[in-house]
Order: C-alpha cells, then structure tokens, then sequence
C-alpha cells in the first residue's frame, strides 16, 4: 500500500512540476493603492491557495474548540454516571448458603 502512496505523490509532484513550467508567465496584480507587484502566475496561484488555506483553517477554530469542550462535558457526564451505577468495590462477595 506505500508503493501505492509513493506512486500517487511523484504523479502529483510531477504534475504540478509540469503545471508550473507551463506557466511561468509574469503576471500583474494591481492593489487599489496603486501598488503593482510582478509575479509569475504558479506564484501567484500558489500564494492565493495557501492564504484560501489559511483562511479556511482559521475559520474552523472556533468549531473545532467548542467540540473539543462539547467531548469533555460528554465525558465527565459519562464518568460521574458510572461512578454512581457501579457497585462499592469495598463491599464483600455475598457467601453461599450454609449446607
């Protein structure tokens, strides 16, 4: 199954590697402060992908915290109602009755 991993990751590689050879073009981005800055285009995408990223990771903090809270609330519920259902471990096995 790590053949077939490794495989996939140089197809991947390799793809991309084309992508960006391809596109090796300057490209203008232009701010509305009249700011200009010279790139070429893989750049750019590249930029753009990981600033999506970022943003994307960065807007699931706040789910993935309340969850984590939701999942220890959940588990202390769990412990203190089996704390109350299990029997005293201290108290003796019942005897069989005399014969």
């Amino acid at each position: 199954m790590t053949v077939v991993t490794w495989i996939i990751r140089l197809l991947v590689v390799l793809l991309l590697t084309a992508f960006a050879i391809r596109n090796a073009d300057l490209v203008t981005l232009r701010t509305f402060l009249g700011y200009e800055w010279q790139a070429p285009l893989v750049l750019v995408l590249l930029a753009f992908f990981v600033g999506g990223v970022i943003i994307g990771l960065l807007s699931l903090l706040s789910t993935v915290f309340r969850l984590k809270r939701e999942i220890n609330q959940l588990k202390r519920v769990n412990q203190n109602e089996l704390a109350v259902q299990a029997p005293p471990a201290s108290a003796p096995a019942p005897l069989p009755p005399p014969m």
